[in-house]
């Protein structure tokens, strides 16, 4: 989910722009004298994105082509870049949802219409095709984000404010940053690189040329870059990438579990030297971790070879490894590791199937903004794994297209809307629905999640 704000009055401003990061070397490369080679090379393939959407009901009557023409209403500005000679662009998702008509324009004064080949809500990324006649295109290619160092050079070229072809250089600030932007894949490059609206969906360079980011959004109180901005790391960014080429959808890796990062306290208590791995707080019924014999409270040192110190390299190594795959876990139990063999299952499946076993409804329950909600009967907390004396709506089923499946899952109970106790799903969905309607913005809830309970912004 893209959110318009963070906490402490800072907007989260959607951006996107090249950011240059040197490349990790035993030894630190120093600025150059100039970057007008660099960037001389890298713009061509840097393009303006502008996306509109057809007013609906405006383009009948007499007016014809000409009441068309002046019923499309512009719906985003954006920047993105060019992967592949063949006309294949990145940019972020939000620039272009919503659009009926997409425009992208080269540097050189060229216009092509492009069509979506996928996209993907949670990261915010969507690859593009350009509707150009076997034409030839220049481009970039990804880099390796994990050379780039804080303290690296990098470079930043987009459209901010539609001014478009707009360098800026500074420095890669801050590695790993977690922004709450809703997702599950909060892994952000902090940059100091100037980024502002209309940066939205452009590559972050380092001084060799590669994309080791997608810029996607800033801290700002003005709207305009302080010097805090966000970009997607490359190596995201490709698998989502490559997943959208070859399938038109994202395909991750599920395990059916609910986690929390290790705290100090409990490290501890474990005999730990310092906090680190993800502690399994639920384990899900009929799900890959529960066939492999995975318990609550087990702590996962590994996923797949890859060490795991939080809760985000859980996610993102479960979410990288190819479905079918038989992965081999480390947990911590009652002080000694054992090693489990879990079959990875398909998150986007999964959450599709709930959508589907939710298409015959008890009365009680209740449907809309993407949620199938129920009342927490016996055979829903059995279905579940949820405590007797749970309260609130239960979410069984979630639409994976909507903005909810970015924040929500199967198996989580909503307590609050917008600060309002709740205790039925109608009462849920009705208030949902005049939010949606009010077009008031995303909206507080109060979630709990196994033994978890956290607030989380849900856009209606």
């Amino acid at each position: 989910m893209v959110r318009s704000a963070l906490g402490r009055g800072f907007a989260v401003i959607m951006a996107v722009g090249l950011l240059v990061a040197t490349a990790g070397s035993a030894l630190a490369r120093g600025a150059p004298e100039s970057f007008a080679d660099l960037a001389e090379r890298l713009t061509p393939a840097v393009v303006n994105i502008s996306s509109s959407q057809q007013i609906r009901g405006a383009a009948s009557g007499e007016l014809g082509e000409l009441q068309k023409k002046f019923s499309r209403q512009p719906v985003s500005l954006g920047s993105g870049f060019i992967i592949d000679a063949s006309g294949i662009v990145v940019t972020n998702n939000h620039v272009i949802d919503n659009a009926d008509e997409i425009t992208v324009n080269l540097h050189d004064g060229r216009e092509f219409k492009a069509t979506v080949t996928g996209r993907d809500r949670e990261t915010d990324l969507a690859v593009l095709q350009l509707d150009a006649g076997g034409a030839k295109f220049p481009f970039v290619g990804f880099g390796d984000d994990s050379s780039a160092r804080v303290g690296d050079w990098v470079i930043a070229i987009g459209n901010p404010f539609g001014l478009g072809g707009s360098v800026t250089v500074g420095i890669v600030s801050a590695r790993n940053r977690d922004i709450n932007s809703g997702g599950q894949y909060d892994d952000f490059i902090q940059t100091d690189a100037a980024i502002n609206r209309g940066n939205s969906g452009g590559p972050l360079f380092d001084l060799d040329g590669r994309v080791i980011g997608v810029n996607t959004a800033i801290f700002s109180q003005t709207g305009g870059s302080v010097g805090v901005g966000f970009a997607i790391p490359s190596d995201l960014s490709q698998t989502v990438v490559t997943q959208l080429l070859e399938f038109g959808e994202t395909r991750r890796g599920w395990l059916g579990v609910s986690i929390d990062d290790m705290t100090p306290e409990l490290a501890k208590t474990l005999g730990l030297r310092k906090p680190e791995g993800a502690v399994v707080t639920l384990v899900r019924p009929n799900s890959p971790a529960a066939d492999a014999g995975v318990e609550a409270n087990d702590v996962v040192l590994a996923f797949n070879r890859h060490q795991v110190t939080s809760v985000r390299d859980l996610t993102r190594a479960v979410a990288d490894t190819a479905i079918g795959t038989r992965a081999p876990m480390v947990v911590l139990r009652d002080g000694k590791r054992v090693t489990l063999s879990v079959t990875v299952d398909r998150r986007e499946t999964r959450m599709l199937l709930s959508a589907r076993a939710g298409a015959v409804l008890p009365t009680s329950a209740a449907k809309g903004s993407g949620l199938t909600l129920q009342e927490p009967t016996d055979e829903i907390k059995r279905a579940f794994g949820l405590p007797a004396n749970i309260e609130g709506v239960v979410v069984t089923a979630v639409d994976p297209d909507s903005p909810a499946a970015i924040v929500l899952q199967p198996g989580d109970v909503i307590l609050e809307i917008g600060w309002e106790r709740i205790t039925r799903p109608s009462s849920a969905v009705s208030k949902l629905d005049k939010l949606r309607n009010l077009n008031s913005g995303p909206v507080q809830i109060y979630v709990q999640r196994g033994d978890l309970l956290f607030y989380e912004s849900l856009r209606p």
